[in-house]
């Protein structure tokens, strides 16, 4: 069986065909996949569909970079307020982002405080956004005891360098998606750093599709190419890249004893 750990399908892009991306996603062996909060904006829409499906869905709960802004305070209250009255696997999506803008880098650092906060005080991973901000976040990561954090690096994009300080700073998995599939990518020779024990499998969809549907919808099932990659880089079966990043999730996020 195979656990898509970060997935966005209660998004506006599934509207009209979710049902057939879910019998595709359990016909290729996906039986979990994972969903992270975005924003105020699509908790509704995240909720609906875990209890929609809850043998299959399990929702995460936070703010993500991209949505930190004036508001940020705001919402940072009312995704509170869910966290703690709810029941969730992680708190994510948070992290900070780069890439796009830098006039809330100083929003992003205090928002990601707060949530790292939220989940050491409910014994909940964290599943961290980094794009164009590894040392900004590993500022705000050692202001807390190691011995704390846990979580994963989704869609982990960093070389050996940042592999080291990650390891150093929790007890961190690294979330591999699409991007290893990509022909420029440097994540492949990352990987002989990394052992498939620390590795967690994810599609981010609807973005990042793998190779060949790279430009596409991005959806569960397509993980398994992710899969199928992970295997020829490790020299080793699909099946073992399965089991093994599917037993490292189930630890990471306690799913086994999870129930809405």
């Amino acid at each position: 069986m195979i656990i898509d750990t970060h997935a966005h399908l209660y998004a506006k892009e599934f509207d009209d065909d979710i049902d057939e991306v879910i019998i595709r996603a359990k016909s290729l062996g996906v039986d979990k996949i994972l969903l992270p909060n975005i924003d105020c904006s699509s908790i509704d829409s995240l909720h609906n569909l875990c209890q929609k499906t809850p043998d299959l869905f399990y929702p995460m709960m936070g703010l993500h970079p991209c949505s930190v802004n004036e508001s940020w305070e705001s919402q940072l209250k009312e995704i509170e307020g869910k966290l703690f009255s709810n029941k969730y696997i992680a708190v994510g999506e948070i992290g900070m982002d780069l890439y796009w803008d830098k006039s809330f880098i100083k929003q992003q650092q205090r928002a990601l405080k707060i949530q790292i906060e939220w989940a050491i005080a409910l014994d909940l991973p964290i599943v961290i956004h980094a794009r164009d901000s590894f040392e900004e976040i590993f500022n705000v990561l050692e202001c807390f005891d190691s011995k704390q954090l846990k979580g994963v690096f989704h869609c982990f994009t960093g070389g050996e360098e940042e592999v080291k300080r990650i390891r150093s700073l929790g007890d961190f998995l690294f979330g591999i998606g699409g991007v290893v599939t990509y022909k420029n990518s440097n994540l492949p020779s990352t990987l002989n750093s990394l052992s498939l024990d620390e590795l967690i499998v994810e599609t981010d969809a609807p973005y990042l599709s793998p190779v060949p549907y790279r430009g596409k919808r991005n959806e569960s099932s397509y993980i398994v190419e992710v899969i199928t990659k992970l295997a020829s880089i490790y020299h080793v079966s699909i099946d073992e890249v399965s089991k093994k990043t599917t037993l490292n999730a189930e630890k990471l996020f306690n799913l086994k004893s999870f129930k809405l």
